[in-house]
């Protein structure tokens, strides 16, 4: 027969992974992880889910919105590569493009922000008002 495991709760969990459990709470809740219930209502987590953690917060960390981790996360593999299946590889380009575009909007802002304080640096200081 092989050996019972000791349930994974959401503290131990929260230490293998380095994530608070306010955040573990808000992957259930996004449907990205999907612990059990034991008899006292506490969350019960599979060994797989510290790797599950791990690659939540690497796609986040990569800039996808829970949406699309939630269709990608079942694609991944343990080592966190991302399998093709379908329609995650349409997301994944659909939010490089996202990113692209907020990065375009952010270098003209910058721009913005540079010529405005090089025509504040070229302007004399206003005298002080007299008392």
């Amino acid at each position: 027969m092989g050996e019972e495991r000791e349930p994974v709760l959401i503290g131990e969990l929260a230490e293998r992974t380095g994530t608070s459990e306010r955040l573990l709470r808000h992957y259930e809740r996004a449907g990205l992880l999907r612990p059990g219930r034991l008899p006292n209502g506490y969350r019960e987590y599979a060994d797989s889910d510290t790797a599950a953690v791990l690659r939540i917060r690497a796609l986040l960390a990569a800039g996808l919105p829970t949406r699309v981790i939630r269709q990608v996360l079942p694609c991944t593999t343990d080592e966190a590569a991302v399998q093709p299946c379908p329609g995650v590889l349409d997301a994944l380009r659909a939010q490089l493009s996202a990113l692209d575009r907020r990065s375009a909007e952010l270098a003209a802002a910058r721009e913005v922000l540079r010529d405005t304080i090089a025509g504040a640096e070229a302007r004399p200081a206003p005298a002080p008002a007299p008392e």
